[in-house]
């Protein structure tokens, strides 16, 4: 079982990568991590379960954000309509997106950040994702509000950006600058 000891966080070099493609079909170890990740998500957010484990609630993580530097995350958030997305994605991909963007009126936390940090996170406001779930199937995916923020943050990580990154005018010290 995945704790907050196996999360890393900000200033850690993992979180800075593009991670690389998962091969497909996902190997049993792959395949086994990502269910951890999603036992994860869910078990952070049963009341019992995080007190139990002193697990931060969280309603997605990437691979990234437990120290491997594979394009896949899993997520447990519902929509508006209560629609249930709980799943975990190898290799997701944004194919199309809206140009209306969107935020969270409070801003976003991450599991790998234990500040909070302020700031208005721009995002699309709708966006339809490609993956390749846990069974093996690809599917694709129209999201829109929370969902869609959701995703957009797990998939920042894919690509070693992170959500204060997107925040206009922050000043990271835990970023390195590039030359």
């Amino acid at each position: 079982m995945l704790t907050m000891k196996d999360v890393v966080r900000e200033g850690h070099p993992v979180l800075r990568e593009v991670a690389k493609e998962v091969p497909l079909p996902a190997s049993k170890e792959d395949k086994e991590t990502l269910q951890r990740m999603l036992d994860f998500v869910i078990n952070s957010q049963d009341p019992e379960l995080s007190e139990k484990y002193q697990l931060r609630p969280g309603v997605g993580i990437a691979a990234p954000q437990i120290g491997i530097a594979k394009r896949m995350f899993a997520v447990h958030v519902a929509d508006d309509n209560d629609n249930l997305y709980s799943m975990g994605l190898f290799n997701p991909k944004i194919i199309s997106h809206s140009v209306e963007e969107t935020h969270l009126e409070s801003g976003e936390g991450c599991l790998s950040v234990d500040r909070d940090i302020p700031g208005i996170v721009p995002r699309y406001a709708r966006i339809t994702v490609k993956g390749t779930n846990l069974d093996g199937e690809e599917v694709t995916l129209r999201l829109r509000g929370l969902v869609s923020i959701v995703f957009q943050h797990e998939m920042d990580h894919l690509n070693g950006i992170m959500f204060y990154d997107r925040i206009e005018g922050f000043k990271d010290p835990f970023k390195k600058e590039l030359p």
